[in-house]
């Protein structure tokens, strides 16, 4: 979309101070630790692009606040490496640089903020090199301490650190299975069939590069079979939105010309694993 039609959309430029109003209309507010996904082009033409949003963001939530993204890692070793020729994995086992927190671009499919947010002076990023977070504020180093290895979006991970400190979610013109901390319900939840990946990704330990393996929820294809309980051709974190919405959890506003929602993570985190449990109780796995 050219910036005539993004201006046209979001009735003129969408302006750090502009930001900033809408999205305290929308309840945000100073000392919020809120963890937020962004879809640039759903907001209209933003004068200053991911620095103009972090800018507003930041005139919001304060000096107090913290901001916080999902960040993985842009150019990590596919899952299936292990299926390669071996001659091929050995050259990437040889050589593929290890995570670095610092120098690792974050996953290009999350959209422009996260690495923008990451890369920002003081700014914190998680160790985890494929379920990582970065965060922003005084309560970033807490969110990101000791990211565990293994089941990386359940009990210590970053998000649990969010719920726990009572933090909030923003989807700024993100759509609703963009919701992330649904995750964390998922890795949480007690259902039948919860289906887990391993895979391996290098990383530093005491300076050297070694090849660690580790095992999380299927974030990828889905931690659960939610075929029986969501239409064909839904996502389930946008059918788990809508029904949270319904019963009256999270606010909804415009900000630019995005439709965007404000949740709080504590709300999010016991609904999803409501949710869950309730709708696939008698699932056989």
């Amino acid at each position: 979309m050219d910036e005539m039609a993004l201006l046209k959309r979001s009735g003129g430029p969408v302006t750090r101070g502009r930001l900033a109003r809408e999205l305290r209309d929308l309840g945000l507010r100073a000392g919020d630790i809120v963890m937020f996904h962004t879809e640039m082009s759903a907001i209209g033409y933003v004068a200053g692009g991911p620095p103009t949003v972090i800018g507003a963001l930041r005139d919001v939530v304060g000096e107090r606040g913290t901001l916080m993204v999902t960040c993985g890692w842009n150019d990590a070793p596919p899952y299936d490496l292990t299926d390669w020729p071996q001659a091929w994995q050995d050259a990437v086992r040889a050589q593929h640089p290890a995570y670095d927190p610092v120098l690792s671009e974050a996953d290009h499919a999350y959209g422009r903020l996260p690495e923008a947010l990451r890369r920002w002076p003081g700014a914190v990023r998680s160790r985890h090199p494929d379920a990582g977070f970065a965060a922003l504020g005084p309560a970033a180093a807490a969110l990101m301490a000791d990211h565990p290895w293994d089941d990386p979006h359940g009990p210590d991970s970053p998000l649990a650190h969010l719920v726990a400190m009572g933090g909030r979610v923003l989807l700024l013109g993100a759509p609703l299975d963009s919701l992330t901390l649904l995750h964390h319900a998922e890795a949480l939840a007690d259902a039948p069939g919860k289906r887990f990946v391993e895979y391996e990704q290098p990383i530093t330990v005491e300076g050297e590069r070694v090849w660690r393996r580790f095992r999380d929820i299927d974030s990828s294809d889905g931690a659960f079979d939610y075929s029986s309980v969501v239409p064909e051709g839904r996502w389930p974190f946008e059918v788990i939105a809508r029904d949270m919405l319904a019963a009256g959890f999270g606010d909804e506003g415009t900000v630019g010309a995005a439709r965007s929602h404000l949740f709080e993570a504590r709300e999010v985190a016991s609904f999803g694993v409501a949710w869950i449990e309730e709708k696939l109780a008698g699932v056989s796995p």
